[in-house]
């Protein structure tokens, strides 16, 4: 009897859900709104009535579901309890245990929606293969998810993966949002890059294209840095060197198979993942300079990717 699980990923507007039957890809995925009015009360019961839904209209029975993995964007603990995510208007909600009463008592695995990413492209996508798996996804923010031995390390405190607020950026003049100053994020994320490109052209008085254009995108900088520009290659360099410094720190700690570089700075070209490797060389230890630098293929998928794996995967 095929077996059948759900994937839900669940974001501030939408929440994106897959139904999987096993590793294969997803026979069916669609979108449902977020709705966090009223402290979020609905979120789950709407989650619950679409994956039910689904089931009625494809004729799946209850015993042939293993159950659903969801991935939320704040803090969640090894029982599937999270703890005020203001993304959803929820104060403390018991995830795991309330979903699963709602629907038909199925096993329903929890994670922080960055680890949740990470599992997703570890199994399905740019890390499919490697049993150990470092994800650092180059959004607004610098997100990360660690995979080992093809689970995710949530850590003690469920801060396992939290490679954007190392505190290696040594030329941080701002404080980061987390309160403290220096965080590698400060640099390799898509705000850092505008943030340490306004510097430069402050401290410098050499032309740049950046200096014509009054709210610049990190776009913009990775363009200008392609182009040749110096403001655009002084911050990118930047963000290079501490981006492949912060690489070689934490291979030196858990030694992954890959990193996997996904987010939106991610995709100014294959050059990235060059550079990066050959940052990240320059400054390992000798012991995991075999470690692969690889892009991610999932995109915004990969938390309900990462969400079906979390079903699938037995403690």
């Amino acid at each position: 009897m095929e077996e059948f699980c759900f994937g839900v990923d669940v974001g501030g507007t939408t929440v994106k859900m897959g139904l999987f039957a096993g590793l294969a890809e997803p026979l069916h995925t669609w979108e449902i709104p977020t709705r966090t009015e009223d402290g979020g009360k609905n979120i789950l019961s709407d989650i619950r009535e679409a994956m039910s839904r689904e089931m009625v209209e494809r004729g799946i029975a209850p015993d042939q579901v293993v159950g659903a993995g969801v991935g939320i964007p704040g803090p969640v603990t090894d029982d599937g309890v999270v703890n005020h995510c203001v993304n959803l208007g929820w104060p403390v909600v018991h995830v795991r245990e309330q979903l699963s009463n709602m629907f038909y008592h199925l096993p329903i695995r929890v994670g922080n929606d960055a680890n949740v990413a990470a599992l997703g492209e570890a199994w399905f996508g740019g890390g499919k293969g490697y049993r150990n798996m470092v994800m650092l996804t180059l959004g607004t923010g610098l997100g990360g998810g660690v995979i080992m031995n093809g689970r995710i390390v949530h850590g003690s405190h469920g801060a396992g993966g939290e490679v954007g607020h190392m505190p290696i950026y040594t030329e941080a003049t701002r404080v980061c949002n987390c309160g403290n100053t220096g965080c590698l994020e400060q640099i390799a994320s898509a705000t850092g890059l505008v943030h340490k490109a306004r510097e430069v052209l402050v401290h410098n008085t050499f032309d740049s294209v950046l200096r014509g254009k009054k709210n610049f995108t990190a776009k913009d900088v990775l363009d200008a840095y392609l182009a040749g520009d110096p403001a655009g290659k002084l911050t990118v360099e930047c963000m290079l060197d501490f981006l492949g410094r912060g690489m070689a720190i934490i291979a030196t700690v858990v030694d992954p198979d890959v990193f996997v570089i996904g987010g939106g700075v991610s995709k100014t070209g294959p050059w990235l993942m060059e550079a990066l490797k050959e940052r990240f060389d320059h400054y390992a230890f000798f012991g995991c300079r075999d470690t692969l630098v690889l892009p991610a293929k999932l995109g915004n998928d990969a938390g309900m990717y990462g969400a079906a794996a979390l079903a699938l995967t037995k403690e």
